[in-house]
């Protein structure tokens, strides 16, 4: 049995699996701390503060949202199109939670919805392999998602702090990290060729979206479409 980190044996959370999720996610961690920089060292250009990064870090917590914030951050600020535009994007996390359905209704409202503000793209795509392996409970995401958190705000703190130093961020390979983890996590969640016909109608409709339509649409059609395609699949092969 794992030991339980809350005294209720509907929490689901456990401190064994809490502490699999920060050995786990520590190689992830490292690429976050890169692309951390990257955005520590944009706040700077954009005219943030260390305080203002370091809320906007450990507030929001939400790469992808924050890098599109930073590309809007203009005088006047675009209020209602900047909410827009990171409503858009951040519609990924319905996706993501919606997968972990069947754990997460496992865990009481006051601990599951706490929970879910450590949900990013890294510590989904780490909690969900790893749940489905079933050697695991949601404490995985509750360690991988404290320890990501304290890198990503950590990394702002020091792009924001050495910005003076590092002027060109493609020059050390950090423009690159982003898109690292994300290839090394989605092989990660390779499961066999069963998976081929979603992917690559989720890629495929991304990229068309992507080209006929402004903004940050293709990122939530492509997850749709390559998600409604599994589902029928799933249930055609039942």
């Amino acid at each position: 049995m794992f030991r339980r980190i809350l005294i209720s044996s509907s929490t689901n959370i456990s401190l064994e699996s809490a502490r699999i999720g920060v050995v786990t996610s520590l190689p992830v961690a490292l690429s976050v701390f890169a692309y951390g920089l990257v955005y520590g060292l944009l706040t700077k250009e954009a005219g943030l503060n260390l305080m203002e990064a370091a809320l906007s870090s450990g507030v929001i917590f939400a790469g992808s949202a924050q890098f599109v914030a930073l590309d809007m951050w203009i005088h006047p600020l675009p209020v209602s199109a900047l909410i827009f535009t990171t409503f858009v994007v951040n519609l990924r996390h319905v996706l993501m939670s919606a997968s972990l359905t069947p754990w997460l209704r496992k865990a009481v409202p006051q601990v599951r919805y706490p929970l879910l503000f450590f949900l990013v793209d890294e510590s989904w795509a780490l909690t969900y392999s790893a749940l489905v392996r079933g050697k695991v409970d949601l404490g995985f995401l509750l360690g991988s998602g404290v320890l990501l958190w304290i890198t990503w705000v950590s990394a702002t703190l020091s792009g924001r702090t050495v910005g003076a130093v590092i002027s060109d961020p493609a020059q050390f390979g950090l423009d690159f990290a982003f898109t690292a983890v994300f290839l090394v996590l989605l092989f990660g969640l390779w499961k066999g060729k069963e998976d081929i016909p979603a992917w690559a109608i989720a890629a495929t409709t991304a990229l068309v979206v992507h080209y006929f339509i402004p903004g940050k649409w293709y990122i939530v059609i492509g997850g749709l479409t390559g998600s409604m395609t599994g589902l029928w699949r799933s249930n055609a092969l039942r």
